[in-house]
């Protein structure tokens, strides 16, 4: 009979963003390695394109290194500081560039909400996530059909706003407004 393998650890983002301001490089190690493929979903979702979305998660990661002295644990996780950074590095791209991308408090707000599921869709044991999945698959189906679409569409497909009220050919502030009150009654479905 086989001995189950021991438990991981929880990981500290804490204490690897403050050996990062000590200069301890295996420590950025561990972090990009933690959590690179869930930052680049991050990233791709604003900019659209892997070879943007690849340079913002570089430039980030260099930003996480040069700026880690800066996090403050006590006003914040360490883990949604270094989600924060990539996501202000791909808003700062997607800006510059061609695309034009709303990045009202309600985008940030909802960009936030997004990070947050997937860090905790990685955290979660398979079979909590199984439930808490369908948990919310319940939750979705008890919205308004047009906050629900809204939603979707912002978190499954990535589209912004202004491209969401184009399909539903839906003024942009209705749009706002749905996903707002759409995210909020999800959140006390889920609490």
């Amino acid at each position: 009979m086989q001995n189950p393998p021991p438990p991981v650890a929880p990981f500290d983002y804490d204490a690897a963003l403050m050996a990062c301001a000590r200069g301890d490089r295996q420590a950025l190690q561990q972090l990009y390695e933690r959590e690179s493929r869930y930052l680049m979903g991050v990233a791709l979702r604003i900019v659209r394109q892997r070879q943007q979305a690849e340079d913002v998660l570089h430039d980030a990661f260099i930003s996480i290194w040069q700026r880690a002295e800066s996090f403050n644990p006590a006003r914040g996780e360490g883990r949604g500081w270094v989600y924060s950074v990539v996501r202000n590095a791909a808003l700062n791209m997607a800006r510059s560039g061609a695309r034009q991308v709303d990045v009202s408090e309600d985008a940030a707000e909802a960009i936030d909400d997004q990070a947050a599921l997937a860090a905790y869709a990685s955290a979660g044991d398979p079979f909590e996530l199984r439930a808490d999945l369908g948990r919310l698959d319940n939750c979705l189906k008890g919205l308004e059909p047009a906050r629900r679409d809204c939603i979707l569409y912002a978190y499954v497909e990535g589209c912004s706003h202004g491209e969401i009220a184009e399909r539903l050919q839906t003024p942009l502030g209705t749009v706002k407004a749905w996903i707002q009150r759409g995210m909020r009654a999800l959140r006390e479905c889920m609490a």
